[in-house]
């Protein structure tokens, strides 16, 4: 069974079409990554699979249940780290937790049973009294995916996750998910508009005004995913010596970055990377 199935999903914002016809799925314990520029479609979709907007066309299953026709087993299943925070940061990170537990109507004594194994599984037993204000970006992100993970998700979805994180911060979190994935068996879909942040291991989804692009492995993207995403996405913005970054295989874990200036980059792009079944997207701000 997937952990994921997105099945000829469309979306508009009255005219404009946010969401075109897009599949995809992931399988359990896999790492997916949902690439793309402002306005792909990646918060379309992330607001899609959380019910925040009802489907108009299409479906999206979770782990065999319906979004459309068996909401809440499917949202059982779902943990969500969303790009802006919500966390109170006047309360500490136990009662931040505690709170949301008691929210999911968990008893007293199972909710502190789930906060500690979180809070050891994040790195954050010892600051668990903390005020959440006191901690830096990257440990309030953690403490935010101890909160989606109590109520024991199988799919984690974290929507621009390392926005607002220095660049040490975000590949720290990057490799901590990931951990998480390989370890805990946990099916993760990470959005991101930075190239960076792929590793070549990733399942790789690549959104362009509403469209799917591409799909696979983000090692048959070639050497340089940069060059690979401007042909894809024909974006003359990365055609015209905008500064983008380009990233290389590191030892075949990880890519690393180095700032470069693509000019004319359409005419030197490698071959289409082969890619599984499905189709499109695009977002216009809602």
């Amino acid at each position: 069974m997937n952990a994921l199935e997105v099945s000829r999903v469309g979306f508009a914002y009255g005219a404009r079409q946010a969401l075109n016809d897009l599949a995809f799925e992931l399988v359990p314990g896999r790492f997916g990554a949902l690439l793309g520029p402002n306005g792909a479609g990646k918060s379309t979709l992330i607001a899609l699979l959380t019910r925040l907007y009802d489907l108009q066309q299409g479906d999206i299953r979770i782990f065999g249940h319906s979004l459309r026709d068996e909401p809440r087993q499917a949202l059982r299943q779902l943990g969500v780290v969303f790009q802006q925070s919500t966390l109170d940061l006047d309360l500490s990170v136990q009662q931040n937790l505690a709170y949301h537990a008691a929210l999911h109507g968990m008893p007293r004594r199972e909710a502190q049973a789930r906060i500690n194994e979180e809070l050891l599984r994040q790195d954050l037993a010892e600051r668990r009294h903390d005020k959440v204000r006191t901690l830096n970006g990257g440990h309030r992100r953690r403490v935010e995916i101890a909160r989606a993970l109590l109520h024991q998700p199988r799919l984690l979805l974290l929507d621009e996750a390392s926005a607002g994180l220095d660049p040490a911060s975000r590949l720290a979190l990057g490799r901590h998910v990931r951990n998480l994935c390989r370890e805990q068996g946990l099916c993760v879909l990470w959005t991101t508009h930075l190239l960076d942040e792929i590793e070549s291991s990733d399942d790789l989804l690549i959104l362009h005004r509403g469209e799917r692009v591409a799909w696979g492995k983000a090692s048959q993207f070639g050497d340089d995913l940069a060059i690979s995403f401007a042909r894809l996405t024909g974006d003359e913005a990365l055609g015209r010596g905008h500064v983008r970054e380009a990233i290389r295989p590191n030892g075949g874990r990880g890519f690393s970055r180095e700032i470069s200036n693509i000019e004319g980059i359409a005419a030197k792009a490698p071959p289409t990377p082969s890619t599984p079944p499905t189709d499109s997207t695009k977002e216009p701000q809602p």
